[in-house]
């Protein structure tokens, strides 16, 4: 069994010390309960808060509210990564992966146990809206962290390699909080469009995938309690490297890094909840295209494409993370944009009401999600190797929180907006317009395959 080494101060590797198959296990567990606890919301954003957590009214209206709520934790996320940065830089990445877990995993599970409109008022609107800003501080310290962990304990040219499993937990986190909606709605036999707010899938079975959330919190804990402190991050306390304030440090003398990272991940997070999130509001009707026709598959049969589609996504990580390897970070990500401009220019094509049909909307999202798993799997080994050891675990964390920002949290709502004014085809062109900003920051930015994490 290969095992992770400690650093001494020449930067060679050392007696072994922990299982990398335990770092694996560690680094996918946490973020797959991070997409888990996502995607939750983000099906219920779409199928329940509109219905049971807003004053009845224009459900366009409603769906935007709830799409609002939805985009709060992204607006969190800078500031969770702000402070558990600051901890995973001065303290280590152990004692911090564990505190943002429980902080996402208890707020996660309060959603599942908050009263409705009917029951509470505005409060419950209220309620939904602090858990969700305090799931989104949670989260922020969740990805980087996890990165971390990964890419400061592999092998030499093999960063991407390793750093691409804790990006495997998107698409497995994916899979089962989908799957699990997808088995509610078989049992309870509930209808989207015509089920009214006393079914049994609106009463309690919702809620059963945010408790659940605490079962899957307990096994991660339970690993990465196991965990030893990460040889670069040693190394760096050795060297004395550690600072008081990596805030002000990484703005000190790592601001441009800061700025290409977060526009490096912008077509990423923007191609992710278009496929994942708005995609879902659109295929099921609730949003008609140009205030004209909609899409009407249904929604069981919906989250059934999608789950087909998810498997592109994990399959296309591991090839993502073999490439950057092999032919550099830079150029792998410089195509793939590409790849993304050429893809959202299609979108009339693939998605208009008149021409959509569920075959044509599965290869649409597996087409999507396929180019999602070639941009997002080297990105935690990217955005950790712009940054030097003392101020990584806030700069990367800051980089891809602030991209969740003009990215994903925004993206649901852009392209709801987008679809029901001008057309599917337009949603498109914001995807493109997001790519061409990545594109921009990839060409300024230097290759870092070859780059040593302890220098």
């Amino acid at each position: 069994m290969s095992t992770t080494s400690a650093v001494p101060s020449d930067g060679t590797a050392a007696a072994p010390e922990v299982p990398r198959s335990r770092i694996v296990v560690a680094s996918m567990v946490g973020t797959s309960i991070e997409f888990f606890d996502f995607y939750i919301y983000a099906t219920a954003a779409v199928l329940v808060f509109p219905k049971l957590f807003f004053p009845a009214g224009n459900e366009t209206t409603a769906l935007l509210a709830s799409f609002a709520t939805f985009g709060l934790a992204f607006v969190a996320r800078p500031v969770g990564s702000v402070l558990f940065g600051h901890f995973g830089d001065r303290i280590g990445r152990k004692a911090t992966l564990v505190g943002s877990l429980l902080t996402m995993g208890a707020a996660t599970f309060a959603i599942g146990l908050l009263p409705t409109y009917a029951a509470a008022g505005l409060w419950a609107p209220a309620l939904l809206a602090i858990m969700r800003f305090t799931q989104g501080v949670g989260l922020g310290g969740e990805w980087s962290g996890a990165a971390l962990l990964a890419t400061e304990t592999a092998k030499p040219g093999k960063r991407a390699w390793a750093a691409m499993y804790p990006q495997l937990g998107a698409p497995i986190g994916f899979f089962f909080a989908n799957g699990i909606f997808l088995l509610l709605v078989v049992i309870t036999g509930y209808d989207s469009a015509n089920s009214a707010t006393d079914h049994a899938f609106l009463t309690w079975g919702w809620r059963v995938p945010f408790l659940l959330s605490a079962v899957i919190v307990i096994i991660g804990l339970y690993v990465r309690l196991k965990l030893e402190e990460t040889p670069v991050f040693k190394l760096a306390v050795a060297r004395g490297q550690k600072v008081k304030t990596p805030l002000a440090q990484v703005f000190r003398t790592s601001w441009r890094q800061l700025i290409l990272g977060t526009f490096i991940m912008l077509a990423t997070y923007t191609l992710f909840y278009i496929m994942t999130t708005w995609v879902v509001s659109y295929g099921t009707g609730k949003v008609s295209d140009a205030g004209g026709p909609k899409i009407t598959i249904a929604y069981t049969d919906f989250l059934e494409l999608q789950l087909i589609a998810v498997l592109f996504f994990a399959a296309l990580i591991p090839v993502a993370g073999l490439l950057a390897d092999k032919y550099g970070r830079r150029p792998t990500l410089i195509i793939v944009t590409i790849a993304i401009i050429a893809f959202g220019l299609s979108f009339h094509w693939f998605a208009a009401p008149e021409s959509a049909t569920a075959g044509r909307m599965l290869v649409f999202m597996c087409i999507g999600l396929g180019l999602m798993g070639l941009t997002f799997g080297p990105m935690s080994a990217v955005l950790p190797e712009l940054f030097p050891t003392n101020v990584r675990y806030t700069g990367s964390g800051i980089s891809y929180n602030t991209a969740s920002i003009l990215g994903a949290a925004v993206a649901p709502f852009i392209a709801t907006w987008l679809v029901s004014s001008y057309g599917v085809g337009w949603v498109g062109v914001y995807l493109a317009v997001a790519a061409v900003l990545t594109l921009i920051a990839l060409i300024l930015m230097k290759e870092t395959r070859d780059q040593s994490l302890t220098d």
